[in-house]
């Protein structure tokens, strides 16, 4: 069966507002979506039991934080067999200024969001930390101007 049928238009309510408000009591929740408070705290529990929810965290402000410079990391590699691809991700993992990696099909084979203070920390982590992961060929960078929207909300 697929996942998303399992959801109905409850659930899918519910999940909008908690991906909006993930601090929202269980009875506002309740309110917003035409539940009682028990059923409501049934059916969120089966979201979370089915990992429909992953979890709850701060969003933080980047430029209060001062580290608002994004730059988007294409990432082309020497090998992409199974063992040099293991190798990248688990490399990857540990640079904590990427925000983001994604295995692309095209023509590089990674893309990275790369959250920094500024351009010569950027340049700092891909020269020291990216360029020198395994089987890493070639990068280009893309600087973001401007973002527009950063959170998907759409469970329509």
């Amino acid at each position: 069966m697929d996942q998303d049928s399992q959801l109905d238009q409850i659930d899918r309510k519910m999940l909008a507002v908690l991906q909006r408000d993930g601090r929202i009591s269980v009875t506002d929740l309740a309110a917003e979506v035409g539940l009682s408070k028990t059923p409501c705290q049934v059916r969120l529990k089966r979201l979370l039991e089915a990992r429909y929810i992953e979890g709850f965290r701060a969003i933080l402000n980047p430029q209060r934080l001062g580290i608002d410079h994004i730059a988007f990391v294409e990432v082309k590699l020497s090998d992409t067999r199974e063992r040099a691809l293991a190798a990248f991700n688990a490399a990857i993992r540990e640079i904590d200024e990427v925000e983001e990696c994604h295995l692309i099909a095209g023509r590089f084979d990674y893309l990275l969001k790369v959250r920094t203070s500024d351009i010569k920390k950027y340049r700092q982590v891909l020269a020291e930390r990216i360029s020198s992961l395994p089987n890493v060929a070639s990068t280009s960078t893309s600087v973001a101007m401007q973002a527009i929207k950063e959170v998907w909300s759409d469970l329509s």
